[in-house]
C-alpha cells in the first residue's frame, strides 16, 4: 500500500499542477479520523479556495473529476466523495489494502525506514553529574533521547548519542566533602557533618571501596583510590568515577549506550569560556555593570538581560552552556535536541540568545529542546518518594528491579513528555489488557504462537524450520477481505507515515500511541476470524497478515527499546 500511496500522491501532484499552476500546493494525503469515512482523505480543495476564489466544494469537485482519468485512480480507488466544506474521502479497492502485507514481508525489520542520507543529529540526554545514582527523571530522559534516537535512525540520519556532565562543579566538591566525612565516621545531622551534604547509603559505599584502594572503570574514565582520608582531590576522583560507573551500570540494564561524553570542566581547561565570552564582547554584545559582565540577551527575545560573569569573577551556568553549543556547532552538527527537565525552560531563551550573539550562522532555533515534566511514582495506591540507596527520591534502578525494563521504557515513553506522569508500579506488573506494555507484547507472543502452530502442522507434527515470512509471501492476499482484515491493514500502512511524522515532531509517545491501536486492532480480529481452518489458501493469507503484523509490532517496541517476546 505504500507503493499505491506514492502513486496517489504523485497523481494528485500532477492534477494540481494543472488546475492551480500558479499556487504550488504539497500534494498529501490524510488517514481520516473516523474510518467510516473512508482510506485516504485530502483537504487540499479548503486550501486552495481561497488563493483561487473558488468556492471549495466546486473546486473539489473538479479535482475528483481530473483525478478519475488517472490511471493509478483508476487502479487502485473504488469511490471518491466529497464530504463537508470540500474533503475529499477516497475508498480503495481491497487490492489496494492488501499490498502493504507484501511489503511489510518483504522489507522485514525494515518497512517504515527510509534509505540513509548525509544529515547528521546530535541528541544529548541524561547528563546527569555524578552525584547519587540515576532517578526516575533521569529514567524519562533516557527512554525519551534514546527512543528519539532511534525514532530519527528509521528516517536514514546519522545520530550521536552524548552524555555532557560536569566533574569539577559546586556538587561534585559537596559529594567529596560527604564521602571525606563518612571516612572519619561522622554520621549524617551528626557533629561536623557538612552542610548540604549527600546522605544516601552510597556514600557509605563509596567511602568503603576508596579506603579498600579499589579502582573503578566507567565508560569514559578509570581510576585507583588513595586509601588517604585526608587526599580529598582523590576522594572527589574517585567519588566521581565510582558514581559514573554506577550511571554506566544503570543505563547499561535500561539498555541505553552513549558514543561520546563531554565534561564542562573541558570547555574551562581548552579555553573555550573564556573564548566564547571573548567573542560576545568582540561582537558588541555585552556591558557591564556593578563590577558584572551582561549579555544584552534582550535584543533576541529575552526577558531581560542576564549576567554572564559575576562581579567575583567567576561565570554563571548558562557561559559554558553557550560554549558547548558552539562547540556542537563547530563539530558540524547543524541538527541538535537537547531532552531535559521543565526546570531547564528559563535556560532556552538565554542559550539560543548566547548563540546569536556569537554570530556564528546558526539559526535561531537552535538547539531544539524537548523538556519533560516530572515522575510521580505509586505503589501499592500510596506515592513512593524515597529509596534507601538514594536517601531522597525514587532510583531508575528501583524501577526496573520493581518491574523490569521493558515496563519501565515504555510507560516513561506512554504520555507526551511535557505532562505529569504517574508510574503505577501495580498497573506495570499487570497481566491484563489495562497495562498497555503487556497488551501489546501479547498481541506479538500470541501471533507468534499461532505460527508455531501453523508450521508444526506443515511439518507433520514437528517444528519446521522455514521463516514464516518467506513462506507466506507466496499467500493469495486477495482472499483477505473481512473488515477486521481492512481494518488491520490500514493501521499497517499508517506505520511508515506515524515514525516520520513522530521524529519531526520529536514524539515518541506517537509510537506507543500507535502500537496500542494496531494491537487492538489484532486483537479484534483474533477474536473474530479462524485462523488455521481447513481452507489453506485462506489459512495462508491470514498468516501472511499475522506475521506482517509481528514484524510492525516487533518494529515499533524497538523504537522504543522494548523486547518483542515469542512467548508469555
Amino acid at each position: 500500500m505504500i507503493r499505491v500511496q506514492q502513486e496517489l500522491v504523485q497523481a494528485l501532484g500532477e492534477v494540481l499542477a494543472e488546475l492551480a499552476p500558479e499556487h504550488p500546493t504539497p500534494a498529501v494525503f490524510e488517514s481520516p479520523k473516523q474510518a467510516a469515512h473512508g482510506d485516504l482523505a485530502c483537504t487540499v480543495a479548503m486550501q486552495l479556495a481561497k488563493p483561487l476564489r473558488r468556492n471549495p466544494r466546486e473546486l473539489a469537485a473538479a479535482l475528483v473529476e481530473a483525478l478519475q482519468r488517472r490511471a493509478a485512480v483508476q487502479r487502485w480507488v473504488q469511490a471518491m466523495e466529497i464530504a463537508g466544506p470540500g474533503f475529499i474521502n477516497l475508498r480503495l479497492l481491497p487490492a489496494a489494502r492488501q499490498q502493504v502485507v507484501a511489503e511489510v514481508l518483504e522489507a522485514k525489520a525494515r518497512f517504515g525506514h527510509q534509505p540513509v542520507r548525509p544529515e547528521r543529529v546530535l541528541v544529548e540526554f541524561v547528563s546527569a553529574n555524578p552525584t547519587g545514582p540515576l532517578h526516575v527523571g533521569h529514567g524519562r530522559q533516557a527512554a525519551l533521547g534514546d527512543a528519539i534516537c532511534r525514532l530519527f535512525e528509521t528516517q536514514g540520519w546519522q545520530v550521536t548519542r552524548e552524555f555532557y556532565y560536569n566533574d569539577a562543579g559546586v556538587q561534585i566538591a559537596t559529594l567529596a566533602a560527604s564521602t571525606q566525612a563518612r571516612i572519619k565516621g561522622l554520621e549524617p545531622d551528626g557533629a561536623g557533618w557538612p552542610d548540604m551534604a549527600y546522605n544516601g547509603d552510597y556514600i557509605t559505599e563509596i567511602a568503603a571501596d576508596f579506603m579498600a584502594c579499589r579502582t573503578v572503570k566507567a565508560d569514559d574514565r578509570e581510576f585507583t583510590a588513595s586509601g588517604d582520608p585526608d587526599d580529598l582531590d582523590s576522594i572527589r576522583q574517585f567519588a566521581v568515577a565510582y558514581l559514573r560507573h554506577e550511571q554506566d551500570l544503570d543505563l547499561r540494564a535500561f539498555g541505553v549506550a552513549f558514543d561520546n561524553y563531554f565534561l564542562e570542566s573541558g570547555l574551562y581547561k581548552n579555553g573555550k569560556v573564556e573564548a566564547t565570552v571573548q567573542r560576545l564582547s568582540a561582537a558588541g554584545k555585552t556591558f557591564e555593570d556593578g563590577g558584572a559582565l551582561w549579555l544584552r540577551s534582550t535584543d533576541y527575545g529575552d526577558d531581560k538581560d542576564r549576567v554572564m560573569r559575576k562581579s567575583d569573577g567567576s561565570y554563571t551556568y548558562f557561559v559554558p552552556d553557550v560554549a558547548y553549543h558552539l562547540d556542537k556547532w563547530a563539530r558540524g552538527f547543524a541538527k541538535v535536541i537537547n531532552i531535559q527537565g521543565s526546570d531547564h525552560h528559563g535556560t532556552i531563551a538565554r542559550v539560543r540568545a548566547g548563540l546569536q550573539a556569537a554570530d556564528a550562522g546558526i539559526p535561531a532555533d537552535y538547539p531544539d529542546y524537548v523538556l519533560h515534566k516530572m515522575v510521580t511514582v505509586m505503589k501499592g495506591g500510596e506515592e513512593v518518594k524515597i529509596s534507601k540507596r538514594a536517601g531522597s527520591y525514587v532510583t531508575l534502578r528501583d524501577l526496573i528491579d520493581w518491574t523490569g525494563r521493558d515496563a519501565v521504557r515504555f510507560f516513561l515513553i506512554s504520555r507526551k513528555a511535557d505532562t505529569e506522569f504517574v508510574f503505577d508500579v501495580d498497573l506495570a506488573l499487570k497481566t491484563s489488557d489495562e497495562n498497555p506494555v503487556y497488551y501489546v507484547q501479547y498481541a506479538h507472543a500470541r501471533i507468534c504462537s499461532v505460527l508455531r502452530q501453523w508450521q508444526a502442522q506443515q511439518a507433520g507434527g514437528a517444528a519446521a524450520s522455514a521463516d514464516p515470512g518467506a513462506v507466506l509471501a507466496q499467500a493469495d492476499l486477495s482472499r483477505l477481505s473481512a473488515p477486521t482484515e481492512a481494518t488491520l491493514m490500514l493501521k499497517l500502512a499508517a506505520y511508515p507515515g506515524m515514525l516520520a511524522a513522530a521524529a519531526n515532531d520529536l514524539a515518541p509517545h506517537d509510537v506507543s500511541f500507535y502500537l496500542r491501536d494496531l494491537a487492538g486492532a489484532f486483537h479484534t480480529y483474533y477474536a473474530a476470524e479462524r485462523f488455521l481452518g481447513e481452507d489453506a489458501e485462506l489459512t495462508r493469507a491470514r498468516l501472511a497478515l499475522l506475521a506482517a503484523t509481528a514484524q510492525v509490532l516487533a518494529g515499533g517496541l524497538a523504537v522504543l527499546g522494548v523486547a518483542a517476546p515469542e512467548k508469555m
